[in-house]
């Protein structure tokens, strides 16, 4: 990526300079005050900046000092084609005033306020920016600072050999510097962590890029013993591409040569499941699908070999999946094959371990269960089953021990709240032996003293005779 200082010599007092790609007069830049560092921001970059917009008269139209920063992505087509000339040669904490030709501004629309084929004054303050996320997930795992842009328009795919020089640190530290070949998918091979060659299918010839890449994208939790670098570092990189070779376009190919590409990728999976690194087979094995997925147009003889060759494609990623222990995609590569193939054993008996591994034991039962209808015989298929049985019978004893643990505690509430209740009842037997109490010492009636016979309630609430 260009910079304002070796773009425009001599910024401040040097009046304004042409910085459209044309050199027509489309775009003038008069730097009011300087940025600071070297870098600027590149395509793809999410800027923030102040801005004022005014007419040629000095009418104002616009301005974020209103209402707040304006953020967009740089180079998108999101603002004017002044701005993404402009705004790509401004440094952190630069101020510039931009001056706009219709033609790289609105052009002959009228805009809101602003008339047709007018010329655009803008004071352009650039607070700051965030470099682009390459990543798939966009959580800024792979971050990319064009430095040099590209000269072409096609990049690198999975599969392409890729020519790259790379330098790379961590903490400051360089740990790498070096020219290097090899084909992406295959990168680990060769030192180089998976968030480099993610960003390297983004880069075109000749590009040269700064790479931030976090340690998730990098060497992880392992490291690399190899360049020294420790578990768990974030990586920095300059990449250059030099060059890349792409493989050919399964479109272009004929069906005979669909078929030569597939097997060659099943070799190297193979090569990389006996070498027990079941990412680079996963990796082979997708390749290999990409070339056989249609059947449209096959022969008769080819298709038979098409059909073998995807449905072994598709059990070995599975099998790659399940030693990655991700059981999901395990599962749904295993649905393939038996969409196709109903009774295929390996699929059958793959699916069960899936299910296994997500803890669906009865799932994982009827899986086992289908395999020995095809292969009574299938001793994997039989311990496996054993295993599923021994798992249910473990989760209902489990659950049952919960639901007594739930039944006993809810009886004891019962208890608690029924001895609570009956606290709050008054004391009868209290009561009555106040009552009696309150009857022996008041005054006997006319009644009872002609009858002192009669019966008289005790203390204690009892009838007695007197």
């Amino acid at each position: 990526m260009r910079s304002a200082r070796s773009k425009m010599p001599g910024e401040v007092g040097c009046g304004a300079i042409d910085i459209s790609p044309a050199q027509d007069g489309g775009v003038l830049k008069e730097i009011i005050k300087p940025g600071a560092g070297d870098l600027t921001p590149s395509n793809g970059s999410t800027v923030n900046v102040h801005y004022t917009g005014t007419l040629v008269d000095g009418t104002k139209f616009d301005s974020s000092r209103d209402r707040g920063p304006f953020s967009f992505s740089l180079g998108q087509g999101s603002v004017i084609k002044a701005w993404d000339i402009g705004v790509a040669t401004m440094k952190k904490g630069e101020i510039c005033k931009l001056t706009c030709l219709p033609e790289y501004a609105y052009g002959s629309r009228e805009t809101g306020s602003i008339p047709a084929n007018s010329t655009l004054i803008f004071e352009i303050e650039m607070l700051d920016w965030e470099l682009e996320d390459l990543s798939s997930k966009q959580d800024k795992g792979i971050l990319r600072q064009i430095l040099t842009p590209g000269v072409e328009i096609s990049t690198p795919s999975s599969g392409s050999t890729v020519d790259v020089h790379v330098t790379g640190e961590y903490n400051g530290t360089v740990f790498d510097d070096r020219d290097v070949s090899f084909p992406l998918g295959e990168g680990s091979e060769f030192n180089i962590p998976k968030g480099l060659e993610k960003a390297l299918q983004k880069f075109k010839v000749k590009e040269k890029s700064r790479l931030e890449i976090k340690a998730r994208y990098g060497f992880g939790s392992e490291g690399n013993k190899q360049l020294n670098v420790p578990p768990n570092v974030d990586l920095v990189y300059v990449v250059t591409l030099n060059s890349f070779t792409e493989l050919k376009k399964s479109w272009s190919m004929d069906d005979a040569e669909k078929i030569k590409h597939a097997k060659m990728f099943k070799e190297k999976g193979l090569k990389y499941i006996n070498a027990q690194k079941y990412n680079l087979a996963l990796n082979m094995y997708k390749n290999m699908i990409t070339y056989i997925d249609s059947g449209y147009g096959f022969s008769e003889e080819l298709e038979k070999e098409r059909k073998s060759l995807l449905i072994a494609a598709r059990l070995n990623c599975a099998l790659c999946l399940l030693k990655q222990e991700k059981y999901t995609e395990a599962q749904a590569a295993c649905k393939e094959v038996l969409d196709v193939d109903p009774n295929n054993i390996k699929a059958l008996y793959r699916r069960g371990q899936a299910y296994l591994g997500l803890s669906d034991a009865d799932a994982a039962k009827e899986s086992f269960e289908a395999v020995l209808k095809v292969d009574s015989s299938n001793k994997a298929a039989a311990s496996a089953l054993a295993q599923c049985n021994k798992k249910i019978k473990e989760q209902k004893e489990k659950e049952k021990q919960v639901y007594w643990n739930m039944f006993a505690k809810f009886a004891k509430k019962d208890q608690e709240k029924e001895d609570e209740e009956r606290k709050k009842q008054p004391d009868v037997m209290k009561t009555l032996g106040e009552w009696g109490k309150d009857e022996r010492e008041r005054e006997p009636t006319n009644f009872e003293k002609e009858n002192p016979n009669i019966m008289m309630l005790d203390g204690a609430g009892d009838f007695k005779n007197m």
